[in-house]
């Protein structure tokens, strides 16, 4: 049985999603966020996300407490979106407080001012911090096998993850605001720092082989640098990957960029930028000491984490994926039932698909109705920007390009690769989603669109005939369209067209 089998249940497609409005905010030691959630509960969708530099825990290395300055900017944040939580009528909210109220000598003073907000604050251990982040990572990597590093203002947290589960976790005092107070202290003090911490926690080289998991501001800002530095050609920072060889080297460049031309890079919030050199320092020796291979951008964290620690366990196993690209075609698509069963219509052409291309396949099939509503001369265009840039996790590059070429092919755009799929898939994968496309665009026609002419219709491939079968009734329906569609894609596999009437 494959990876994704053993993880990944499928949601029954006959399901009402269990919808309802969330908010979480996050009194972090660097920013305060509020984030509106709604949608799925396995994978809700974002409606509202807006953060405050507050810098709650930037004089705590020096004073031990929340300065006055970062204290005031934090009660106007509060203020503002407890109100904004309340117009948005959110069923339930959430306010978490992580490392700088915590270890504050004066981080009751915010306590009180939250409270009097009627914002009933949570205050997060380094434990719940860390097994939050972990949770986050599985929601948005459900196959994540590696060590996740949550890099906050106050702290930084460490995850073993592993088959869907979070195992051990541990919290260090190491917090991006506190990096500069102990570089300062000369060279190669953080890296026996990192050391000694390592190795009296017992995770020295706990991550040998493995990839690690970047979770916080900080650490998204290097990889967007990198994704910018490299050209890389989606601006979709999940899942985006860098050797540790890239991480050394991306210290040396932000020396050498200075931080005018780094604050130009699209997509980098300014207010990363004064922290990114010390960021990327502790992610250098920290990779080293675990013994990582590589890094693995992760879109979702602690916010993400904490609803996903209130899931069933049978919720949990859902495919994200599939999960998502079935909630957009509810609201995009014509026929919200359409995209289950054209795959199934379909998977008879392609039984030879491993798992992982299945998974794919189905979430092309579900998203193969969501390009009719735009103009007729965009519905390609319009399915491939979806795939493309949707927000969607439990898939990389590789696999958003895949379904991108298959609604390409499936909404008229021919059987050409447009920039940047060629780019992100092998020639082989984009083959496959060519001829999915294909069979989703005789589906499509056959059908117009509804579930009963699919239900009562089969097609298969017999000798060196694709065979198209229809019930009597059904006849008519094989029209020139159809016709035409049918050729295309027997041709395509090498096949001559067949209709079977009856029988």
């Amino acid at each position: 049985m494959s990876v994704s089998a053993l993880i990944f249940r499928r949601p029954r497609t006959d399901a009402t999603p269990q919808t309802r409005r969330t908010g979480i905010i996050d009194i972090g030691s660097n920013s305060i966020r509020l984030v509106v959630y709604d949608g799925s509960a396995r994978l809700p969708a974002t409606l509202f996300n807006e953060k405050v530099m507050a810098g709650l825990g930037r004089s705590l290395a020096e004073t031990g407490a929340i300065g006055e300055e970062a204290l005031a900017l934090a009660t106007t944040a509060l203020a503002r979106f407890s109100s904004l939580a309340r117009e948005m009528e959110v069923d339930s909210l959430r306010t978490v407080a992580t490392a700088a109220v915590r270890e504050a000598s004066n981080g009751d003073r915010l306590i009180e001012i939250a409270n009097a907000l009627g914002l009933k604050v949570e205050l997060l251990s380094g434990e719940a911090e860390a097994v939050a982040a972990g949770y986050g990572v599985l929601s948005g990597i459900p196959e994540a096998d590696g060590i996740v590093g949550d890099l906050g203002g106050g702290s930084l947290e460490l995850v073993r993850v592993v088959a869907g589960t979070v195992t051990d976790r541990v919290s260090f005092p190491l917090g991006v605001l506190r990096l500069e107070a102990i570089r300062a202290q000369g060279k190669g003090v953080l890296d026996k720092t990192v050391e000694r911490m390592l190795g009296e926690a017992g995770w020295s080289k706990r991550g040998e082989g493995l990839p690690f998991y970047l979770v916080g501001g900080s650490w998204r800002a290097l990889a967007r640098l990198d994704m910018h530095l490299s050209g890389y050609p989606l601006p979709v920072i999940h899942e985006y990957a860098m050797p540790a060889a890239t991480v050394t080297r991306l210290q040396r460049t932000i020396a050498q960029m200075g931080k005018s031309r780094i604050r130009a890079v699209p997509n980098l919030s300014s207010g990363r930028v004064a922290t990114m050199e010390h960021a990327a320092a502790l992610l250098g020796v920290l990779i080293r000491h675990l013994g990582s291979a590589e890094t693995v951008a992760s879109a979702f964290g602690l916010r993400e984490g904490l609803l996903y620690g209130e899931l069933s366990a049978e919720e949990r196993r859902e495919d994200p994926l599939v999960v998502a690209t079935r909630d957009e075609a509810r609201r995009s698509g014509r026929f919200p039932e359409h995209g289950d069963l054209l795959d199934r219509w379909i998977a008879p052409l392609f039984a030879d698909d491993i798992e992982e291309l299945a998974r794919l396949r189905h979430a092309a099939c579900l998203l193969a109705d969501v390009g009719w509503r735009a103009n007729p001369e965009f519905r390609a265009e319009r399915g491939l920007e979806i795939a493309l840039h949707g927000n969607w996790v439990g898939i990389d590059a590789r696999g958003r390009a895949i379904v991108a070429q298959a609604l390409f092919t499936s909404l008229g755009g021919g059987l050409e690769s447009p920039a940047p799929v060629g780019q992100l898939a092998l020639p082989d994968d984009l083959e496959r989603a060519r001829l999915w496309g294909l069979a989703m665009r005789l589906g499509q026609r056959l059908s117009g669109g509804v579930a009963g002419p699919l239900r009562r219709s089969s097609i298969c491939v017999e000798d060196e005939r694709l065979t198209l079968r229809l019930g009597e009734d059904d006849a008519p329906l094989y029209g020139e369209a159809v016709e035409k569609r049918h050729r295309a894609l027997a041709g395509a596999l090498g096949l001559t067209a067949d209709v079977a009437v009856g029988g």
